[in-house]
Order: structure tokens, then sequence, then C-alpha cells
């Protein structure tokens, strides 16, 4: 590429960048004509044809958080489409999500006045996910810990704030909190928008395993304790314990029972015997330990064999 075409790309960008498709598209179309076949302007054309049409059709949706939601949904369809190209070039990628998600900023930045505290959580965890797409994890955090503060202890917002903490080098609290997120509810996290390599990691070697959807969530808290990513712990309080044996107990007589057991029914006991080890351990309790062993060997040996080894 000589160095008028990549001033001219760099153009191209600046505007994909600004959350303008359509008009970088159309500086591409003209460059295209004297330089068509070089894999950065393809790249870079693909991703303006497809935001052009979900960008214009933002105008038709009056309510921002409508619009915000939108973006988000366009963006994983958007990554889904990518992955199936033959050259990825990554200047065009990041212009298109510095666009995207500035404009998703935008959206749900409208609607901080919202009075309702479980909508104003969500708003706040939306736009602090927008602010760590963007690089601005310091607006990021503070965004998702008053998410947290509104509405305490949704595993989606903790997964974020984990994220977010991960992607800033703190890896003892985002430990901490991807092991809570994962524990309070697998299936509202939306592994999708998580970024940092603690996280990413654990999730592609859980898929090499063959598990997709929730079953990869469901499996992801299991691994990430045999693999020593969810080394941190927290100590339970004795009422959590006593909400932790009743989940134990309606779990077991599920997967007891063929008709009523599926897919995660065994992810989720394991997953919550570790945590019943944990208080255990904590609290001298020697004999139950053993007896929780002997119930994840029976479940799965392989999942015991790593774990006490």
């Amino acid at each position: 590429m000589d160095i008028q075409t990549e001033k001219k790309l760099e153009a191209v960008l600046s505007l994909l960048a600004g959350g303008n498709p359509a008009e970088a598209n159309s500086m591409l179309n003209e460059m295209v004509q004297y330089d068509f076949d070089t894999k950065e302007l393809d790249f870079a054309g693909r991703c303006c044809n497809f935001w052009i049409e979900p960008i214009e059709s933002l105008a038709s949706i009056q309510n921002p958080f409508e619009r915000g939601e939108n973006l988000l949904e366009d963006w994983k369809l958007f990554t889904d489409f990518v992955r199936g190209w033959e050259h990825f070039y990554e200047p065009a990628f990041y212009a298109a999500q510095r666009g995207v998600f500035s404009l998703a900023r935008q959206c749900y930045a409208a609607m901080l006045d919202e009075k309702d505290a479980v909508q104003a959580s969500e708003v706040n965890r939306k736009l602090g996910l927008c602010y760590k797409k963007l690089g601005d994890y310091a607006n990021a955090k503070q965004c998702l810990i008053t998410a947290n503060t509104l509405h305490p202890a949704q595993a989606a917002v903790l997964a974020d704030l984990a994220d977010c903490f991960a992607l800033c080098g703190e890896d003892k609290e985002a430990k901490v909190l991807f092991r809570e997120a994962f524990y309070v509810d697998f299936k509202r996290i939306d592994i999708d928008f998580l970024d940092s390599n603690l996280i990413c990691r654990l999730i592609d070697k859980v898929k090499d395993f063959g598990f997709t959807g929730d079953a990869l969530k469901a499996w992801l808290p299991i691994y990430g304790v045999l693999l020593g990513v969810f080394t941190m712990k927290r100590s339970l309080k004795f009422q959590e314990i006593s909400r932790l044996k009743q989940e134990i107990y309606a779990l077991e007589n599920e997967q007891k029972a063929p008709m009523r057991s599926s897919e995660l029914t065994v992810p989720r006991l394991i997953n919550l015997y570790f945590w019943l080890i944990d208080f255990c351990q904590a609290n001298n309790d020697s004999s139950l330990v053993t007896e929780t062993l002997l119930k994840i060997k029976i479940l799965d040996t392989g999942v015991y064999n790593l774990y006490c080894k």
C-alpha cells in the first residue's frame, strides 16, 4: 500500500470511528477504483457495509435505551460475521468498535435520569460496558460500581466489573468477582462482551472441551477452579450456607429424576459443592468435606481427580 493510500485509509477509519460508515464507504469506493486488490481496503469496506444500515436505522427508534440495545446486539452479529472473513485488519475492526460503542454510550447516557433503581442499574451497567469497550476503564468501573450499588449482587454487573479489574491488572479483585458472578447466575452473564485475557483464555479452554451456550457458562466456574483461575475465595455467611444447602438439595433431587435433569444439572451441582467445601474447610468440618468430595467423584470422576490432585 503506497503512502497516499495509507493516508486516505486513515481518513476512512477516522470516519468509521466517528460513527459515519456511510461517508467512510463513499471514500473507500473512490479509492478501490485505483487500488482494488488491497486486503486492508477490503476489510474496511466490509466493516462499513455492515454498519451502514444498523446505524441509519437508529433514527427510527425513539427510545435511547432501545437504540443502545440494538447497537449491542448488532455488535455481536458483527463479531460473528468477522470470524468468517479470511483476513483480519485490526485498525478497521477497532475503528468500527469505537464508532459503535461511542454511539451506544450516547444512547445510554441519555437515560441516566432514570428513577427506577433496577432500570437505572441496567443503564449504568450498559454505560460501563461501553466505556470498557472504549478503553476508559476508570469511568467503566465507576459506572459498574454505581450499577451494583443501585441493584446489588447482579451476575452481569459483577462479571463486567471483574472484567474491568482484570483489564487494569487487578487480578485478585477480578478473580473474586468472576467466581461470585458465575455463582450468582451464570445464565445472566454475556460472555461475548468479556475482554480480559484472564477470562477469555478460560473461555477458550472450556470451549475446547466441546461446551457451548449455557453449558459452556455452567462449566466455566468449575474449570476456573480446576485450572487455577478462580483461586481467590470469600467466606460465605451462615445465612448464605442455608440457602446453598437448599439449592444443593433441590439439584440433587433433580439429578436423580431423569425427566427433570438437564445438561446443566451436574455442573451446577459441582459448582455448589465447591462452595460448600470452601465453607467446610474454613470451619474445619472435615467429615462434610469427605462426603461432598465423594458426591463429586460419583458425578464426574475426571473433575474429582483434577480437584484432588
